[in-house]
């Protein structure tokens, strides 16, 4: 508790003064740095949730773009180029002489993709009016994005599917100047955007296509191409 000296004029005044003892009441700024202290923070949390929403948002934005652009996948275009005899293989031996015939096809490839598709060894099979009487195995390779490629595949036709009712419709067609074939293609592989991001993929491949007997070649072709991730 705080006291007084008492002082006494001439006039007979009595002035008060505090003793040396007197305890002057003091005043902090606690408060008030406190509540700057928590605006500073409520501040800091609006910017940091501010920038997420923005990063999430531009985000899912480029998200949406790549999907409609690199991620979308287009289908391959196909066209058989050539087809050469490069082998036979008799076999002669009863009750029932074989003779099968090896051909190199070259196929044109057109990949319109904005990533290039490397892929392993595929297969092909060969069907005359839906019998299967051909095998070829196609040989790993890459087609570039955006690019043109060459594949060449060696197809065995096999003699021994040639029998009864499919050598005679065989007889009409090459008497006819015309022998239709169905080819069908899987090949699987690998997409890779930007040269980092891999992506498994398969190709497919079923085309229709005449040979036509007098020129030795290809008259007509049909083909439809798809591929999937």
């Amino acid at each position: 508790m705080a006291t007084t000296a008492a002082t006494t004029h001439g006039s007979g005044d009595v002035c008060l003064r505090p003793s040396d003892s007197t305890v002057l009441p003091t005043h902090t700024c606690t408060s008030k740095a406190s509540t700057a202290g928590e605006t500073r923070r409520r501040r800091c949390c609006v910017i940091c949730l501010a920038v997420t929403i923005a990063t999430l948002v531009l985000l899912g934005v480029a998200i949406l773009a790549l999907s409609l652009t690199v991620f979308r996948v287009r289908d391959p275009t196909t066209r058989l180029v050539s087809v050469r005899v490069v082998g036979v293989s008799p076999n002669l031996a009863p009750p029932s002489p074989q003779l099968n015939v090896t051909l190199l096809l070259t196929v044109s490839v057109h990949n319109p993709n904005a990533a290039s598709f490397s892929y392993a060894s595929g297969n092909a099979d060969l069907l005359y009016r839906g019998v299967h009487v051909g095998d070829a195995v196609i040989e790993a390779g890459r087609m570039p994005s955006k690019g043109d490629g060459t594949v060449q595949m060696e197809m065995t036709v096999l003699s021994s599917s040639f029998t009864g009712d499919v050598m005679a419709e065989l007889i009409k067609d090459i008497e006819a100047g015309a022998v239709p074939f169905d080819a069908s293609a899987r090949i699987p592989g690998k997409v890779a955007v930007f040269g980092v991001l891999k992506l498994r993929a398969v190709a497919y491949s079923d085309c229709h296509v005449v040979f036509g007997v007098p020129e030795m070649g290809i008259r007509s072709q049909e083909c439809h191409d798809h591929a999937k991730l």
